[in-house]
């Protein structure tokens, strides 16, 4: 079977993605996910969407569309997770792909994201990907 993105809106779809956040987010704990979910969704305007093969889920991503000054309107994508047992198999093509199509429809200026400096993998596909690196981002623990 053909792998496809779908938007995962039903507590169980959002559940089914757990597993896979949990591989890049490790702070998460069940318990809580589908609570913060659904409050970023209600406040934030973000979208859960995942790559799904027989039923599987192998890749993730939550975005979320957005406008500022700097940027005017842009599509954020907050995270991007492949599932480490599906990694090297183009699920992350897959869900890139649906991202940057869904940015164009959704008529969006740019799409921007954050990546860790130490995911090495992540930055080679995005830089293949077309991504520039175009700033740095500063952070400050409160």
């Amino acid at each position: 079977m053909k792998p496809i993105v779908k938007k995962m809106r039903s507590d169980l779809e959002i559940m089914s993605t757990f597993n896979t956040f949990k591989q890049l987010r490790p702070h998460l704990t069940e318990e809580d996910f589908l609570e913060k979910i659904n409050r970023l969704e209600k406040n934030n305007g973000f979208h859960l969407v995942a790559v799904l093969e027989n039923n599987e889920v192998k890749a993730v991503a939550g975005y979320r569309i957005t406008e500022s000054l700097a940027r005017g309107k842009y599509f954020y994508v907050d995270d991007l997770i492949t599932n480490e047992s599906s990694r090297r198999q183009g699920y992350a093509s897959v869900i890139w792909d649906w991202l940057v199509t869904q940015a164009k429809l959704e008529g969006c200026e740019q799409l921007h994201l954050d990546s860790g400096v130490h995911r090495h993998d992540a930055h080679r596909f995005y830089l293949k990907a077309g991504l520039d690196i175009s700033c740095h981002h500063f952070q400050m623990s409160l």
